[in-house]
């Protein structure tokens, strides 16, 4: 970590009045992504900038090449192990709840439920609130700290399953899918296609809540981030490489990048099983595209129930929506009686880690 803070503040935990104010005078889409303008600071910012607020570790949102960044201290140290000098020359961690005032913004992070460290980044300026959560969903999850709703007068949010027929299945639901599975074909290799920050591990965790406490084996890039999450306290249990077995691996599972599903690396495998773990999987013509014998419905985003839910929960009478489809979104939002666009920003697309 750099020895300069990379956004400078005062403590400070005022409550703050509501004024009317128009949000685009100080909050507003550039080119190079959410700006705001009295705190001089980008908002996981597309291209490098001088300052920078991340929401979270996924490259989508975590880019390379800025001069000073702040985020949650999870989110720093999976920076660096990815982007590694890249991930910005001075960083400042901010614990969740911990309050900075930059100028005369108050910023400070609530939980978003994504991945290991992410997080809502809420702003207060001139007596009102905006909330711009990054990717949130709203269901447990061991491996991260759980989404907290933050009322406010704008949210921001995601729209990457905004649309009525994504309603992901439960965990216990796709759980005893896949260990219906084990049980039905234990002559076989099941090799999970899983993205690997957030997905993998989650993956892993609810295996090991519904007592699954076998060697489960891992494609060598899946390596790094499963010791990442273990050295901030998320245990995983017994994880080996690939590389290490001494036979072709029959009855066990294997986590892999979605990449690695059906090429030459599998063919180790007996009779491999092609399974992925996504919330793209609801639809059905992806798995057959994909050769998925094994759809698991498992993702990092809340669905279109948990969205108009959060909307609803954070009583925000204007909600700006990015990176998703925002069209249904943008009609419901109107149907609730709330200001609503779609912020047309590009850049966020990491389809496989969904």
């Amino acid at each position: 970590m750099g020895a300069r803070p990379a956004i400078a503040g005062r403590s400070s935990s005022a409550h703050i009045p509501r004024m009317a104010n128009g949000f685009e005078t100080w909050l507003r889409p550039e080119a190079k992504g959410l700006y705001c303008a009295p705190g001089d600071f980008y908002i996981d910012p597309l291209a490098p900038v001088e300052r920078a607020v991340i929401t979270h570790g996924h490259s989508d949102h975590a880019r390379p090449g800025h001069n000073k960044v702040l985020a949650t201290a999870e989110t720093l140290a999976i920076m660096r192990a990815r982007l590694g000098e890249g991930a910005g020359r001075t960083q400042q961690p901010l614990a969740l709840g911990e309050r900075l005032t930059i100028n005369d913004v108050t910023l400070w992070l609530a939980p978003a439920g994504h991945v290991l460290g992410s997080a809502q980044v809420v702003l207060e300026h001139k007596g009102r609130r905006a909330v711009i959560s990054g990717d949130y969903k709203r269901r447990a999850d061991a491996t991260c700290t759980g989404f907290e709703v933050v009322p406010c007068d704008l949210f921001v949010t995601e729209a990457t399953f905004a649309l009525p027929v994504f309603v992901h299945e439960s965990d216990a639901h796709e759980m005893a899918k896949l260990m219906a599975s084990l049980a039905a074909f234990p002559e076989r290799t099941h090799q999970i296609g899983a993205y690997g920050l957030g997905k993998c591990q989650r993956l892993i965790s609810m295996m090991r809540s519904v007592g699954y406490d076998r060697t489960i084996w891992l494609h060598g890039a899946m390596k790094p981030l499963c010791d990442l999450y273990e050295r901030h306290g998320v245990s995983l249990g017994d994880l080996r490489l690939v590389s290490e077995a001494n036979h072709d691996l029959a009855g066990e599972v294997v986590i892999a990048p979605p990449s690695a599903i059906g090429d030459r690396w599998s063919r180790r495998f007996a009779e491999p099983l092609p399974a992925f773990a996504s919330g793209w999987m609801r639809i059905r013509a992806r798995a057959r595209q994909r050769g998925v014998e094994l759809p698991l419905i498992i993702s990092d985003h809340a669905d279109w129930p948990e969205l108009v839910q959060t909307i609803r929960d954070v009583g925000a009478g204007e909600i700006w929506i990015t990176h998703g489809r925002d069209d249904a979104l943008t009609l419901q939002c109107q149907a609730m009686g709330l200001t609503a666009k779609a912020l047309a920003m590009v850049g966020f697309s990491e389809e496989d880690g969904e």
